[in-house]
């Protein structure tokens, strides 16, 4: 196990409560833009965060991913609103909560923020959103071990100069980008074995998603693949994150899936042992999978809940 991060396992899932009666990612069409709405629409947004947070604390929840759409159109010219100063207070008041209660973060812009584009545009626009996610980490005033994930990109006819092109802008990027960004293996382009290729490249931590290296797996087995992007996190980024989700069955095959199969989680912590990382449910149940999650590791000596 690696001793060096002194921490427990933490399980989350991302974004939406289903639970709950409230939502920390309301948004509202562009034409339909004013600032009234903006501020109406954050504060409802960072007001549900904190109460997915808190039912996440009661139910020994340790790890969310936030969503995106917290603060809508912050990195688009329209915004006018100086929203940092603005939600200060409450961006603060969230983040004291999180650090008092131990929780893991983490962000995850969508797929069109592609850094390594070969359309200018669409490379700064990207950098532009990438710095959105910082502020709001920041903002909460959370450590680097806080992270955006991010997938590799386009391939753009050559995966090799794509991924070298991904290396040199991930150098260029600023320290605040730079301190929290890490890459996942994709179900479509880029494999594991892409990703280790470019953190050699770079030195950006890889995060092992499980369920897209079963669709498109460069041929490691779940042991070597924990070893080896375990290598690729320094002690100040934290325990290493892992995504896992499975098949939903009678789907095409990357479908994830609705509810646990719990027999094929089971089966994933088995061959994961005995490293530790911080484990994300992309399950579509949400919450109902965590929570099952969590009664199924309170034996296993890695999760142990505060």
């Amino acid at each position: 196990m690696h001793q060096r991060f002194e921490q427990y396992m933490k399980i989350g899932y991302p974004c939406i409560n289903r639970t709950l009666e409230c939502s920390g990612n309301s948004t509202f069409r562009l034409k339909s833009y004013s600032q009234e709405r903006l501020i109406k629409t954050v504060e409802n947004n960072l007001d549900g965060l904190l109460q997915m947070l808190k039912f996440n604390v009661k139910k020994k929840i340790l790890f969310f991913r936030i969503t995106s759409d917290l603060v809508p159109f912050a990195s688009h010219e329209i915004n006018d609103l100086d929203w940092q100063s603005y939600f200060k207070d409450e961006f603060k008041e969230i983040g004291e909560y999180i650090i008092q209660n131990d929780i893991r973060i983490s962000m995850h812009p969508d797929q069109f923020i592609v850094l390594n584009s070969n359309k200018d545009g669409v490379y700064h626009n990207s950098v532009e959103e990438l710095r959105y996610h910082a502020q709001v980490l920041n903002l909460l005033g959370l450590k680097e071990d806080a992270k955006i994930q991010l997938h590799v990109g386009g391939v753009y006819g050559d995966k090799g100069k794509s991924m070298e092109r991904f290396a040199e802008r991930y150098r260029e990027l600023d320290d605040e980008i730079k301190k929290r960004l890490i890459i996942e293996n994709d179900d479509v382009s880029y494999t594991l074995k892409n990703c280790l290729e470019i953190n050699e490249m770079c030195g950006v931590p890889v995060l092992f998603d499980s369920f897209h290296h079963e669709v498109n797996s460069s041929g490691e087995s779940i042991g070597e693949a924990l070893t080896k992007v375990c290598g690729t996190w320094n002690a100040s980024d934290g325990l290493p994150m892992v995504d896992y989700s499975s098949q939903e069955p009678g789907e095409k095959k990357g479908k994830h899936g609705e509810s646990m199969d719990e027999e094929d989680f089971k089966e994933f912590i088995c061959r994961s042992r005995p490293h530790d990382f911080d484990l994300m449910l992309e399950i579509k149940d949400k919450e109902k999978s965590a929570l099952r999650a969590v009664e199924i590791l309170s034996e296993d000596g890695r999760f142990e809940p505060s």
